[in-house]
């Protein structure tokens, strides 16, 4: 039985630069290590030929959105009943991951039963496929030092978790903005240490555009993300990396330090909190500290 199992749902390969980094994330999760089964979800084009390609299981029968958007309750109900393992992961189909991911698990693993582990990206322009040969870690490494992007951090592009947590959750659209967010405030929500790996996992997120969507627009311009939002109970409820309360820092465990973002982040939240019902005045506040926020860390 393996440690960690990664489930994914890739966009369709009909888009080659979307092909090729995909074909690149899925080989950087299947060089982890025995430790680690690698599943994929859904019917696009070109997943079937992208699973045989690299022996992995292909799971098709996914549930979808009226428009054909697959639901994330339903790729996560799948990758459950397909897998053993106790640690879950579900990562974006376009993110390379290193052994550094493994690691941070099994840390995290050591000190609680349960728990959410999340972090920010790298950005990185890699047009092309990727040699996995001997030194193809210490490559990237290299390579981000470089040339990477650290991600604000507005979201997540990785969940590792245990098997029996997010059983239940709404029927979100994948691939559109919000259920990322939803998941750390329901963690928190639920008492679950949430952690933040950034400085111990190097996730480094392969840039493309958004042709694979409809128009070519971003995926927080689109109904659907606006119905992840309703679903999730409101803007308030959609939280990020900054609402972690721990930090994974050289396989050691720590209270989050009080950067500027993480404080104006705070104030937001406590100005408007998710289960609350704030005044005119208190709402004034949280924009205000948004504003500040968003136009320090760049954010939408």
């Amino acid at each position: 039985m393996s440690f960690l199992t990664i489930f994914s749902a890739p966009k369709p390969f009909t888009n080659p630069h979307i092909a090729t980094i995909q074909r690149n994330a899925l080989q950087s999760w299947l060089h982890l290590g025995d430790e680690v089964e690698v599943i994929l979800i859904g019917d696009e084009p070109g997943l079937a030929e992208a699973a045989s390609e690299a022996g992995v299981p292909l799971l098709d029968q996914v549930a979808r959105t009226e428009s054909g958007t697959p639901l994330v309750s339903s790729i996560f109900r799948l990758a459950r009943e397909h897998s053993q393992s106790p640690l879950l992961a579900y990562v974006n189909a376009d993110m390379l991951f290193l052994p550094d991911f493994v690691q941070a698990a099994k840390t995290v693993t050591a000190q609680f039963e349960k728990f959410l582990v999340i972090g920010q990206r790298w950005d990185l322009d890699q047009p092309s496929l990727l040699e996995f040969s001997n030194g193809w870690v210490s490559r990237l490494q290299a390579d981000i030092h470089q040339r990477g992007r650290l991600h604000t951090p507005s979201g997540s592009d990785y969940f590792i978790f245990p098997r029996d947590l997010f059983t239940e959750m709404p029927d979100f659209a994948i691939g559109r903005a919000g259920w990322d967010n939803w998941m750390i405030y329901f963690a928190r929500r639920q008492g679950w240490p949430v952690i933040d790996a950034t400085p111990s996992i190097l996730a480094i997120h392969q840039d493309h555009d958004y042709s694979h969507l409809p128009g070519g627009q971003p995926h927080y311009n689109h109904a659907e993300s606006r119905q992840n939002e309703i679903l999730a109970g409101g803007a308030n409820k959609l939280f990020m990396v900054l609402d972690s309360d721990h930090q994974l820092r050289n396989e050691q465990i720590h209270t989050p330090k009080p950067t500027l973002l993480r404080v104006l982040r705070q104030l937001e939240v406590n100005f408007n909190p998710p289960d609350g019902k704030p005044g005119k005045l208190q709402k004034s506040l949280a924009r205000q500290a948004r504003r500040l926020r968003r136009r320090i860390s760049g954010t939408l």
